[in-house]
């Protein structure tokens, strides 16, 4: 997983409220277990009509929101379903940071799994940073200091849990958290073999 520190970019506007998993990955793009592969499937109900041909007015058909790494949208996002396709889905499209005034529980948890930063902010600030991303100006966004700034100079606080900031600033998914322990678990495994040796008989 990449650290996240400071993210200077693009940011796409979605007014949209109760964005709910099936709408970020439908349900027909859940056969596979790969993180990959996903980004072109992203919205695709809203990307794109029956036939498969993109819809022109959906903000990320749209340049320069194709490439924006930034998505500033409405309350409750991410409620629904658990799928964690959908953090998945937002990360392959190059989807970083995620500004909303309020997340659903489960999603909210997964985006810090699979390095993407959920900044939950008062509706005021958010309705602000609506308007720059709706002007296709950049946010920066920095985990250090909890900040969004904007470039003429507007600043939000936002809070992240201590641990979670960490595992970010540090690129610390469940398996890097473990690996941070190696050394303890190799000389907990020796200790086990030296006093408990009938348990190891047999094994390599």
């Amino acid at each position: 997983m990449q650290p996240f520190r400071t993210l200077t970019a693009l940011a796409a506007p979605l007014p949209m409220i109760n964005v709910d998993t099936d709408m970020i990955i439908p349900k027909l793009f859940l056969r596979t277990i790969k993180r990959t592969g996903l980004g072109k499937n992203l919205f695709d109900e809203m990307r794109r009509t029956p036939e498969g041909k993109e819809i022109p007015g959906f903000v990320l058909n749209r340049e320069p929101y194709k490439k924006a790494k930034i998505l500033v949208t409405g309350e409750n996002f991410g409620c629904g379903s658990s799928r964690e396709h959908a953090p998945w889905a937002l990360l392959d499209f190059g989807i970083l940071c995620i500004i909303a005034p309020s997340f659903a529980d489960i999603f909210y948890n997964n985006c810090f799994k699979n390095g993407i930063l959920p900044v939950a902010l008062p509706q005021k600030d958010v309705d602000a940073l609506m308007t720059e991303a709706e002007n296709a100006r950049q946010i920066t966004v920095d985990l250090e200091s909890q900040t969004v700034s904007t470039a003429g100079g507007k600043i939000c606080k936002f809070e992240i849990d201590g641990f979670r900031r960490h595992c970010l600033l540090n690129g610390l998914d469940d398996i890097g958290l473990t690996l941070e322990k190696s050394d303890a678990l190799a000389s907990y495994e020796d200790k086990n073999k030296r006093e408990k040796s009938w348990l190891w008989k047999g094994r390599a």
